[in-house]
């Protein structure tokens, strides 16, 4: 019997078997979902005020109703004006307009010039370095015995020079002025001393020329010529030597070096 009764009656088994315990867990889970439902409810009541809200911007777009009517306006003017057929030009470029400036104009187009200080630029008066294309009054006798002698240099070339009355006549060695020097350039610096004095007309040339290349040549003769003009009349010296007639034309051929090609070339290096 002392056996049987502690099977019989268990009071201390009665809490194990209630569980105390999960009532509150069962109950926690309950309060955290009614404070969710309040603050979906506190969130969902700004949302509905948010019309009254948002009344006042309703004027907005009929506001700017006149703004969208001009725009539709504007962008047909822009289609209109890229609808327009591009004539492309025979020759690339023709139709870009010209602008280039003169020596003298303003780039800007003002009638009035300023330099860097903002002070007005007056132009100057002096011709000096300004070459005259007008012939030179030249006093030179043209009587038939007259002649005039002179050599003329250039590199290795000399020019002996003869001047005498004629028609305008230029003999070299023999052979006329386009024979002898078929280069239209050479021909005209040849020709401009006696230009310049306006005697190519009343004046013959006859010159005995050797040395140098055909450049040296011509050079040569102008510089004869000139110098036999000189020896006409010595008072041309200032406008001939103002155009650089009777400058002796020092420039020749540089001579070779010991231990290079020419003048101034190198043998290639060769390190090994």
């Amino acid at each position: 019997m002392a056996d049987e009764t502690p099977n019989e009656a268990t009071p201390e088994e009665t809490p194990k078997a209630v569980a105390p315990e999960e009532t509150p867990e069962a109950v926690a889970p309950e309060a955290p979902a009614e404070e969710v439902v309040v603050e979906e409810v506190a969130d969902e009541t700004p949302v509905a005020a948010a019309p009254a809200d948002d009344a006042p911007a309703g004027d907005a777009p009929a506001a700017d109703a006149p703004a969208a009517a001009e725009a539709p306006e504007a962008n047909e003017d822009d289609e209109e004006v890229e609808r327009a057929p591009r004539v492309k030009p025979s020759i690339p470029g023709m139709d870009l307009e010209v602008d280039i400036v003169t020596e003298g104009e303003d780039p800007l187009g003002r009638e009035t010039l300023y330099d860097e200080d903002g002070e007005e630029i007056v132009p100057s008066d002096d011709d000096d370095d300004v070459v005259d294309d007008q012939p030179i009054v030249a006093n030179v006798d043209l009587s038939a015995d007259a002649r005039y002698r002179a050599t003329g240099k250039r590199k290795t070339g000399v020019a002996r020079v003869i001047l005498k009355p004629g028609t305008g006549v230029y003999t070299i060695n023999g052979k006329t002025l386009d024979v002898f020097f078929p280069r239209v350039t050479l021909q005209r610096n040849i020709r401009q001393p006696l230009e310049t004095v306006g005697y190519e007309d009343r004046m013959d040339v006859v010159a005995t020329i050797h040395g140098g290349g055909v450049s040296s040549q011509a050079g040569a003769l102008r510089h004869g010529i000139s110098k036999a003009l000189l020896e006409a009349d010595p008072n041309l010296r200032g406008e001939l030597k103002r155009r650089g007639f009777l400058t002796r034309d020092a420039r020749v051929k540089e001579r070779k070096k010991a231990g290079l090609k020419k003048a101034r070339k190198k043998p290639q290096f060769s390190k090994r």
